[in-house]
């Protein structure tokens, strides 16, 4: 089978177990809990190779953090470390493979999640990674009662979502970029799917691929790198992130820099940034309205400016008192 067929056919598998274990959830709605499990996943399995890679190569070659116990990494130094260079931090016992592997016989599985959900955002306050973990797991809620009328339907189906993304194959055991893209690569295609089946509204956050390919060349003729890539209404981030297919994994130099006015949205780009590999250093993506409130001026210049814009926002300009002396 050769690697467009199966991502065909991994693209077949996402969207059958998206709506299959949505139940009585509008798939709109549901797409939080779809894409923020492989989110979940994605970290888990990220934090879990680095250290992995490091013990081995100073030569304990049987280390396998996802056996660790939590006892083993207790030290204040050694997550301080880790949180600085991956942004976040998950014990042994939280990482997804563990809580997975629990996950049926747990009956206080939602709590289990909520307070992983919490722990993995918690271990990035007071750091440089804070702003881009807060609130990432906030539309995840495990106790929505449109997930089941009592905790055991609600647990029920959350140990098949957990079952279901870990079943998905994406890629080797090992890290590789190879994993990377796939990853991404689900996360774009369910996002296009529930663009797709959201109908005019999905366009708020989604611009399709063919299309951000085609702004993101156009910006870039001649060019094989840029300083940085910025987009007023950024949506999930696609469009900002075919810069890193177009010119390569090193092609923005200093970053993806974005705003974006809906929460929800805005937490989906920035989790679309780390499953693109994009280290939190990396990105700076703002939670607010561009017109009134912009984030980026002192991010400037950009050498790439891409958008697809709501066009249909009405602009204030003077009838808006603190507009007026605006220069726009």
């Amino acid at each position: 089978m050769n690697r467009e067929t199966q991502r065909a056919e991994l693209h077949k598998t996402i969207w059958r177990i998206a709506n299959d274990l949505r139940g009585s959830v509008d798939g709109w709605d549901f797409k939080s809990y779809v894409l923020g499990f492989l989110f979940y996943r994605y970290v888990s399995e990220n934090l879990a190779a680095y250290l992995n890679e490091g013990e081995q190569a100073a030569g304990n070659v049987d280390f396998d953090y996802a056996k660790a116990s939590n006892a083993d990494v207790d030290d204040e130094g050694l997550v301080a470390g880790i949180v600085a260079e991956k942004g976040f931090f998950i014990r042994p016992s939280e990482l997804f493979v563990n809580v997975r592997g629990r996950a049926s016989r747990d009956a206080n599985l939602n709590e289990t999640l909520e307070r992983v959900f919490r722990n993995i955002e918690a271990s990035a306050v007071g750091t440089d990674a804070e702003d881009d973990l807060k609130g990432l797991f906030e539309d995840v809620d495990v106790n929505s009662n449109r997930l089941g009328t009592t905790v055991a339907k609600r647990n029920e189906r959350l140990a098949k979502l957990l079952a279901a993304i870990g079943d998905l194959n994406l890629g080797s055991g090992t890290f590789s970029e190879n994993k990377i893209d796939a990853f991404g690569d689900a996360y774009e295609y369910l996002m296009q799917m529930y663009a797709s089946s959201a109908g005019k509204s999905g366009g708020e956050y989604y611009t399709p691929q063919e299309v951000s390919e085609l702004l993101a060349r156009i910006t870039v003729v001649g060019k094989t790198s840029v300083n940085k890539v910025y987009d007023p209404a950024c949506g999930s981030g696609s469009l900002l992130l075919k810069y890193r297919k177009v010119l390569g994994k090193d092609g923005v130099r200093q970053g993806y820099f974005g705003q974006e006015i809906n929460l929800t949205t805005y937490n989906l780009c920035r989790i679309n940034m780390f499953l693109h590999d994009v280290n939190y250093e990396q990105f700076d993506i703002a939670h607010g309205d561009t017109l009134i409130d912009p984030a980026h001026w002192d991010d400037e210049p950009f050498e790439a400016i891409v958008s697809n814009p709501p066009y249909s926002t009405r602009w204030e300009g003077d009838a808006n008192p603190l507009l007026i002396n605006d220069p726009r």
